[in-house]
C-alpha cells in the first residue's frame, strides 16, 4: 500500500498511456508560460502572404535579393566554374581556423581597401571571416562593446537596416541615430545628418553604410561624404562601415568603395564588415568578413587575438564552401574578370528597371515626381508611398512590399514593370 505521498508521485495509465499526474504536468508545462509571442518578421510575413496569394499577377517585392529578368534565382557564371574547380581540387572538409579561411580573408581586405592601399601593404587590418554581413557586423559589434575606449553608444542612420539596431544593441552598446532620408524629396538629409553628427558625443561610434544604402538607396555624393568624413575626424568619433554591396550597387568595385577608402586616405582608423551575398549570389553560403583597421602591426596582431577569442564561444569557426568561392573567383584572373563583368550585369538591369518604372509612372499620367526612383542606387528603392497606399497595392494589385513603401527593384522584370507603374499609380494619384 503506497502512502498517500508516494501515491502522489506514482504514474498512472489513462488508456493505454503513461500520465503525469496533475502537479507534475502543471509543473513542468509552466517552464515557458511567460514567454511572449514575438511579432512576425516584416519581410517573411509579406512574402508568407505572397505565397498565398492565388493571383497570376502577384509580385513579390520585399526580399532583398537579386533576379533574373525572368524573375528567376541567378547564379553567377563565375560562381559555377569556381566550383568546378574546388571539385576537381578534392579538397577535404575539415574546420577552417577561428579567423576562417586565411585566402578569403585577405582577398576580402584586398577587394575593400584596394591592393595599393597602406593598410594592406603595413598589415594594419585584422581580418577575419563572419557569416555573411549580419555575423560580421555581430563580431565588430562585440568586440566594439569590450574594448572601445570611448562612450559606448553607436550613431545609425534613419532609417537604416532593420537588422542593425537589434546586432548594436545585444551587444551590450546603445543605440542612437542621426538624421539621413529626407522624406519630402526621397533623398539625402545632407544638412540634417550633418547637424547631428556635430553634436554627436565625443568617442562614440558611427556606422555608415558604404554604398547603396538600405533601405532607402540614398547614398551621399562624394563631396557630402567629404564633409562628412570632416565632421567625424573632428568630432573624434569611430566609423564602423557597412559593405554590403560593393560592384553591386554601381558595377564598379573600386566606385563602390569610395567612402570607405577616403575615410582611410583622411586618417580614420574603422571597422568594416563586408558581405558577399549580393556582390556574388552567395546568399545561402554565408560568406563575409569583418576587418578592423589599427595603428600599427601589433596593435592589430593583439586585436586579432581578441576577435579570435569573441568567435571562438560563439561558433567556433566559420564554414569554408563560401570562403573558398569567393577566394578562388578574386583570386584568377580569368574568373575575377567574368565576376566584375556579371556584377555589372547585375547593376545594369536594376539601372534599366529604374528608368522602365519611372517612365511607366510618367505614360500612366502620374503628375507627381518619381526622379528619386533614378536618383537612389542598389537593390532597393524607397519610392515614398505610404502604409496606406502599400496596402492598396496588397490587396488590390497583389503586388507585395514592406509597409514603409520600399521595394525590391531586383523583383522587378520587363514582364511586370509596366503592371508595376500602373497600380502605384492607382494608389497614388
Amino acid at each position: 500500500m503506497l502512502s498517500k505521498s508516494a501515491n502522489l508521485f506514482a504514474l498512472r495509465v489513462c488508456k493505454n498511456k503513461l500520465c503525469l499526474p496533475n502537479s507534475l504536468t502543471s509543473k513542468y508545462s509552466s517552464w515557458w508560460s511567460g514567454v511572449e509571442m514575438g511579432p512576425p518578421d516584416a519581410i517573411l510575413g509579406v512574402t508568407e502572404a505572397f505565397k498565398k496569394d492565388p493571383s497570376d499577377k502577384k509580385m513579390n517585392l520585399s526580399v532583398g535579393a537579386y533576379r533574373d529578368d525572368d524573375g528567376k534565382p541567378f547564379i553567377l557564371p563565375c560562381v559555377k566554374k569556381a566550383e568546378e574547380i574546388l571539385y576537381n581540387k578534392n579538397l577535404d572538409k575539415e574546420y577552417a581556423g577561428i579567423a576562417g579561411v586565411p585566402d578569403f580573408c585577405a582577398s576580402a581586405a584586398k577587394l575593400a581597401f584596394g591592393e595599393d592601399s597602406h593598410v594592406i601593404k603595413e598589415g594594419l587590418n585584422a581580418t577575419v571571416q563572419g557569416i555573411s554581413g549580419t555575423g560580421s557586423l555581430t563580431i565588430g559589434a562585440h568586440f566594439l562593446a569590450q574594448f572601445f575606449p570611448g562612450v559606448k553608444e553607436i550613431y545609425m542612420p534613419t532609417p537604416t537596416w532593420g537588422n542593425h539596431i537589434p546586432i548594436f544593441k545585444r551587444a551590450g552598446l546603445t543605440v542612437k541615430q542621426y538624421r539621413y532620408f529626407e522624406p519630402k524629396t526621397c533623398g539625402f538629409d545632407f544638412t540634417g545628418a550633418l547637424q547631428d553628427l556635430a553634436k554627436v558625443s565625443e568617442k562614440s561610434i558611427v556606422l555608415l553604410h558604404a554604398c547603396a544604402h538600405n533601405p532607402t538607396g540614398v547614398d551621399p555624393k562624394p563631396e557630402q561624404w567629404k564633409e562628412m568624413s570632416k565632421v567625424i575626424k573632428a568630432r573624434n568619433l569611430f566609423p564602423f562601415f557597412d559593405m554590403a554591396y560593393q560592384g553591386f550597387a554601381t558595377g564598379d568595385i573600386t566606385r563602390d568603395a569610395y567612402a570607405l577608402r577616403l575615410f582611410i586616405e583622411d586618417g580614420h582608423q574603422v571597422a568594416l564588415a563586408q558581405s558577399f551575398a549580393k556582390n556574388m549570389g552567395l546568399y545561402g553560403e554565408r560568406t563575409g568578413a569583418f576587418s578592423l583597421v589599427c595603428s600599427s602591426k601589433d596593435e592589430a596582431a593583439r586585436a586579432m587575438s581578441q576577435l579570435k577569442i569573441i568567435i571562438r564561444p560563439m561558433y567556433s569557426n566559420p564554414p569554408v564552401h563560401g570562403a573558398r568561392i569567393a577566394s578562388t573567383v578574386l583570386n584568377d584572373p580569368s574568373l575575377r574578370s567574368e565576376w566584375l563583368n556579371d556584377i555589372k550585369i547585375m547593376s545594369d538591369r536594376i539601372f534599366a528597371m529604374r528608368h522602365k518604372l519611372k517612365e511607366g509612372l510618367q505614360r500612366e499620367g502620374s503628375s507627381r515626381s518619381w526622379d528619386h526612383i533614378t536618383d537612389q542606387i542598389g537593390m532597393f528603392c524607397y519610392t515614398g508611398m505610404t502604409p496606406d497606399q502599400v496596402e492598396r497595392l496588397i490587396k488590390e494589385f497583389s503586388v507585395y512590399l514592406t509597409k514603409d513603401g520600399r521595394i525590391s527593384v531586383a523583383g522587378v522584370s520587363s514582364k511586370n514593370v509596366d503592371y508595376l507603374a500602373h497600380a502605384m499609380h492607382q494608389v497614388t494619384k
